[in-house]
Protein backbone atom coordinates (compact mmCIF):
# COMPACT_ATOMS: atom_id res chain seq x y z
CA UNK A 1 0.00 0.00 0.00
CA UNK A 2 1.27 3.31 -0.98
CA UNK A 3 2.21 6.17 1.38
CA UNK A 4 -0.96 9.44 1.52
CA UNK A 5 0.48 12.59 3.99
CA UNK A 6 -1.58 13.68 5.20
CA UNK A 7 -1.96 17.45 6.86
CA UNK A 8 0.70 18.13 9.50
CA UNK A 9 -1.23 19.74 12.17
CA UNK A 10 -4.20 17.51 13.36
CA UNK A 11 -5.57 20.36 15.93
CA UNK A 12 -9.23 21.09 15.44
CA UNK A 13 -10.84 22.10 18.96
CA UNK A 14 -13.14 18.53 17.81
CA UNK A 15 -9.75 16.63 17.24
CA UNK A 16 -8.49 17.75 20.09
CA UNK A 17 -11.06 17.12 22.53
CA UNK A 18 -11.32 13.59 20.61
CA UNK A 19 -7.61 12.76 21.57
CA UNK A 20 -7.84 14.38 24.90
CA UNK A 21 -11.09 12.10 25.65
CA UNK A 22 -9.77 9.06 23.95
CA UNK A 23 -8.58 5.63 26.24
CA UNK A 24 -5.18 5.47 24.72
CA UNK A 25 -3.97 3.46 27.82
CA UNK A 26 -2.62 0.20 26.38
CA UNK A 27 -0.32 1.71 23.77
CA UNK A 28 0.55 4.46 25.39
CA UNK A 29 1.46 1.97 28.95
CA UNK A 30 3.11 -0.31 26.01
CA UNK A 31 5.24 3.13 24.97
CA UNK A 32 6.43 3.49 28.59
CA UNK A 33 7.42 -0.57 28.99
CA UNK A 34 8.81 -1.10 26.15
CA UNK A 35 11.25 2.05 26.52
CA UNK A 36 12.37 0.66 30.18
CA UNK A 37 12.97 -2.90 28.38
CA UNK A 38 14.70 -1.74 25.67
CA UNK A 39 16.99 0.55 27.69
CA UNK A 40 16.97 -2.23 30.84
CA UNK A 41 16.37 0.64 33.51
CA UNK A 42 13.70 0.84 35.46
CA UNK A 43 14.04 4.39 36.56
CA UNK A 44 16.24 7.14 35.35
CA UNK A 45 16.70 9.57 37.60
CA UNK A 46 17.47 13.26 37.76
CA UNK A 47 17.37 13.43 33.65
CA UNK A 48 16.31 15.99 31.28
CA UNK A 49 13.73 15.03 28.99
CA UNK A 50 12.51 16.06 25.61
CA UNK A 51 8.57 15.03 24.05
CA UNK A 52 8.40 15.35 20.69
CA UNK A 53 4.82 16.06 19.68
CA UNK A 54 3.22 15.73 23.00
CA UNK A 55 -0.06 16.29 22.07
CA UNK A 56 -2.44 15.96 25.19
CA UNK A 57 0.42 15.12 26.94
CA UNK A 58 -1.39 11.54 28.09
CA UNK A 59 2.39 9.75 26.98
CA UNK A 60 4.60 12.86 28.51
CA UNK A 61 2.21 12.02 31.60
CA UNK A 62 2.61 8.53 31.83
CA UNK A 63 6.59 8.70 31.75
CA UNK A 64 6.77 11.06 34.51
CA UNK A 65 4.81 9.33 36.18
CA UNK A 66 7.21 6.03 35.56
CA UNK A 67 10.01 8.03 35.96
CA UNK A 68 9.57 10.66 38.94
CA UNK A 69 12.71 12.13 39.13
CA UNK A 70 13.02 13.07 35.62
CA UNK A 71 12.21 16.03 34.26
CA UNK A 72 10.42 16.97 31.60
CA UNK A 73 10.13 19.22 28.27
CA UNK A 74 6.88 18.64 26.00
CA UNK A 75 6.45 20.11 22.59
CA UNK A 76 3.52 20.64 19.97
CA UNK A 77 2.53 22.11 17.12
CA UNK A 78 -0.95 22.76 18.27
CA UNK A 79 -2.45 25.31 20.62
CA UNK A 80 -5.61 23.78 20.90
CA UNK A 81 -3.64 19.96 21.89
CA UNK A 82 -1.22 22.27 24.30
CA UNK A 83 -4.11 24.12 26.15
CA UNK A 84 -5.34 20.30 26.47
CA UNK A 85 -1.94 18.79 27.36
CA UNK A 86 -1.41 22.10 29.73
CA UNK A 87 -4.60 20.55 31.69
CA UNK A 88 -3.79 17.35 31.90
CA UNK A 89 -0.60 18.43 33.57
CA UNK A 90 -1.96 20.69 36.29
CA UNK A 91 -4.94 17.46 36.96
CA UNK A 92 -1.85 15.21 37.54
CA UNK A 93 0.05 17.43 39.82
CA UNK A 94 3.37 17.55 37.27
CA UNK A 95 3.49 21.31 36.60
CA UNK A 96 6.85 21.17 38.66
CA UNK A 97 8.38 18.34 36.32
CA UNK A 98 6.45 19.00 33.08
CA UNK A 99 7.04 22.32 30.98
CA UNK A 100 4.66 22.56 27.67
CA UNK A 101 5.92 24.54 24.75
CA UNK A 102 4.42 25.09 21.47
CA UNK A 103 6.79 24.60 18.72
CA UNK A 104 6.62 23.47 15.07
CA UNK A 105 9.38 21.42 13.38
CA UNK A 106 11.47 22.11 11.66
CA UNK A 107 11.57 26.15 12.39
CA UNK A 108 11.25 25.65 16.19
CA UNK A 109 14.84 26.14 17.84
CA UNK A 110 16.23 23.11 19.93
CA UNK A 111 19.92 23.64 19.66
CA UNK A 112 19.86 25.81 23.03
CA UNK A 113 18.46 22.76 25.15
CA UNK A 114 20.66 19.04 25.32
CA UNK A 115 18.48 16.19 26.33
CA UNK A 116 19.42 13.02 28.25
CA UNK A 117 16.72 11.74 26.52
CA UNK A 118 14.56 12.43 23.44
CA UNK A 119 11.00 10.71 23.13
CA UNK A 120 8.29 10.85 20.47
CA UNK A 121 5.07 9.06 19.85
CA UNK A 122 3.10 9.03 16.75
CA UNK A 123 5.01 12.66 15.08
CA UNK A 124 6.27 11.41 12.38
CA UNK A 125 4.04 10.42 10.04
CA UNK A 126 2.78 13.85 10.19
CA UNK A 127 5.81 15.87 9.03
CA UNK A 128 5.99 16.57 5.58
CA UNK A 129 9.56 15.78 5.64
CA UNK A 130 10.45 13.11 7.95
CA UNK A 131 13.57 14.43 8.00
CA UNK A 132 13.04 16.87 10.41
CA UNK A 133 12.08 14.74 13.32
CA UNK A 134 15.78 12.95 12.94
CA UNK A 135 17.35 16.31 12.66
CA UNK A 136 15.39 17.80 15.68
CA UNK A 137 16.50 14.19 17.93
CA UNK A 138 19.84 15.10 16.59
CA UNK A 139 20.14 18.62 17.62
CA UNK A 140 18.23 17.88 20.92
CA UNK A 141 20.28 15.05 22.34
CA UNK A 142 23.33 14.70 24.38
CA UNK A 143 26.36 12.50 23.00
CA UNK A 144 24.96 9.23 24.43
CA UNK A 145 21.20 10.58 24.78
CA UNK A 146 18.83 7.44 24.73
CA UNK A 147 16.34 7.66 21.92
CA UNK A 148 13.10 6.27 21.99
CA UNK A 149 10.67 7.03 19.13
CA UNK A 150 7.76 4.73 18.75
CA UNK A 151 5.11 5.57 15.34
CA UNK A 152 1.76 3.50 13.49
CA UNK A 153 3.24 0.83 10.87
CA UNK A 154 1.42 1.55 7.29
CA UNK A 155 -0.67 -1.92 6.41
CA UNK A 156 0.28 -3.78 3.29
CA UNK A 157 -2.77 -3.57 1.70
CA UNK A 158 -6.49 -2.42 2.06
CA UNK A 159 -8.07 -5.69 3.76
CA UNK A 160 -5.57 -5.21 6.82
CA UNK A 161 -6.11 -1.56 6.60
CA UNK A 162 -9.98 -2.48 7.16
CA UNK A 163 -9.04 -4.61 9.65
CA UNK A 164 -7.02 -2.88 11.64
CA UNK A 165 -9.54 0.22 11.56
CA UNK A 166 -12.28 -2.06 13.04
CA UNK A 167 -9.63 -3.79 15.42
CA UNK A 168 -9.20 -0.77 17.20
CA UNK A 169 -11.50 1.79 16.62
CA UNK A 170 -14.30 0.24 16.66
CA UNK A 171 -17.28 2.36 18.28
CA UNK A 172 -14.99 5.66 18.58
CA UNK A 173 -16.36 8.71 17.73
CA UNK A 174 -16.05 9.61 14.00
CA UNK A 175 -13.49 12.11 14.19
CA UNK A 176 -10.80 9.34 15.57
CA UNK A 177 -12.22 6.60 13.28
CA UNK A 178 -10.98 8.66 10.22
CA UNK A 179 -7.93 10.12 11.59
CA UNK A 180 -6.70 6.33 12.76
CA UNK A 181 -7.97 5.58 8.74
CA UNK A 182 -5.75 8.51 7.34
CA UNK A 183 -2.81 7.89 9.97
CA UNK A 184 -2.23 4.63 9.09
CA UNK A 185 -2.32 5.20 5.21
CA UNK A 186 0.52 8.07 5.71
CA UNK A 187 2.90 6.01 8.09
CA UNK A 188 5.97 4.37 7.23
CA UNK A 189 7.11 0.83 7.06
CA UNK A 190 10.20 -0.40 8.75
CA UNK A 191 12.10 -0.59 6.04
CA UNK A 192 11.83 3.40 5.11
CA UNK A 193 12.17 4.54 8.96
CA UNK A 194 15.91 2.41 8.85
CA UNK A 195 16.55 4.26 4.98
CA UNK A 196 15.27 7.51 7.14
CA UNK A 197 18.22 7.16 10.00
CA UNK A 198 20.57 5.89 7.46
CA UNK A 199 20.03 9.28 5.30
CA UNK A 200 19.76 10.85 8.63
CA UNK A 201 23.34 9.76 10.17
CA UNK A 202 21.53 7.86 12.91
CA UNK A 203 21.98 4.32 11.63
CA UNK A 204 22.80 3.10 15.03
CA UNK A 205 19.13 3.18 16.20
CA UNK A 206 17.47 -0.22 16.00
CA UNK A 207 14.01 -0.34 14.15
CA UNK A 208 11.61 -2.93 14.86
CA UNK A 209 7.84 -3.92 14.83
CA UNK A 210 6.50 -4.03 18.24
CA UNK A 211 2.84 -4.92 17.21
CA UNK A 212 0.56 -5.18 14.27
CA UNK A 213 0.27 -1.61 14.18
CA UNK A 214 3.33 0.00 15.89
CA UNK A 215 7.22 -0.06 15.05
CA UNK A 216 9.82 1.60 17.48
CA UNK A 217 13.36 3.13 16.20
CA UNK A 218 15.72 3.12 19.93
CA UNK A 219 19.17 3.57 20.71
CA UNK A 220 21.67 6.07 21.94
CA UNK A 221 23.17 8.80 20.19
CA UNK A 222 26.50 8.73 19.16
CA UNK A 223 29.03 11.14 21.14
Amino acid sequence: MDRIAEPELMDSPEQAQAYANADFAQPHDRFVQLFREYFDQPELSGLDVLDLGCGPADVTVRFARAHPNTRITGIDAGPNMLALARRAVELAGLTDRIHLIQGHLPGYALHHARFDVVISNSLLHHLADPVHLWEAVQRAGKPGARVFVMDLLRPACATEWDFLVEQYARGEPEVLRRDFRNSLRASYRCDEVEAQLEGAGLGGLAVRAVSDRHWIAAGQLRG
